[in-house]
């Protein structure tokens, strides 16, 4: 699993082959056969694993919580994730960008299920005045973009950066934590 989730996060689901993925995890391609019925159940089966650890952090966001504390723990988390997981991540953005053919369902069901429950939360904290009156959608899919962007764009920040940086994630929790702390003030 591991040798194929560095082929298609390097290569995405169309440029990766079960020969790139079976010389990768030091196997013969009828061993990987014997596994996975294929190039696809193997990429399913990556990101099942990847969207269950994914979304454990909006999942943990608690309704009884202080709002800004939940939120910027929320964006804390999901930077953690990327800096911790940038091959997973840029395995989701590909599979996002090529249109999501191999989760289509899961978008439409769990996901879609799981960011109207916490836009929902979100949007009491609102009407109670915790924080600012915004989309709780954009909101979600900002805190997305965001924290994501480090990993799933690590070379450009390398190279805009190269200098200056040791890692692409320098300065990034404290930079998302201060946009998203003004962001959210009553």
């Amino acid at each position: 699993m591991d040798a194929a989730l560095q082929v298609f996060s390097a290569h995405g689901f169309r440029g990766s082959t079960l020969d790139q993925i079976a010389i990768n995890a030091g196997l013969s391609k009828p061993n990987v056969l014997y596994y996975f019925n294929g190039k696809e159940a193997i990429h399913v089966a990556l990101l099942s694993d990847l969207l269950d650890t994914w979304l454990d952090p909006l999942r943990a966001l608690n309704p009884n919580g202080n709002a800004r504390d939940e939120l910027l723990a929320y964006i804390r988390r999901k930077l953690e994730l990327a800096r911790n997981f940038p091959r997973e991540s840029r395995l989701f953005a590909n599979e996002i960008v090529q249109g999501a053919p191999r989760i289509e369902n899961f978008l439409k069901g769990e996901l879609r299920i799981l960011v109207d429950e916490k836009a929902a939360v979100i949007a009491e904290w609102m009407d109670a005045g915790q924080i600012a009156k915004l989309d709780p959608f954009h909101l979600i899919f900002s805190i997305w973009a965001l924290t994501q962007h480090y990993s799933d764009f690590e070379a450009q920040i390398r190279f805009i950066r190269a200098d200056n940086i040791t890692d692409s994630h320098d300065g990034a929790q404290s930079f998302v934590e201060t946009i998203f702390d003004k962001i959210l003030a009553p």
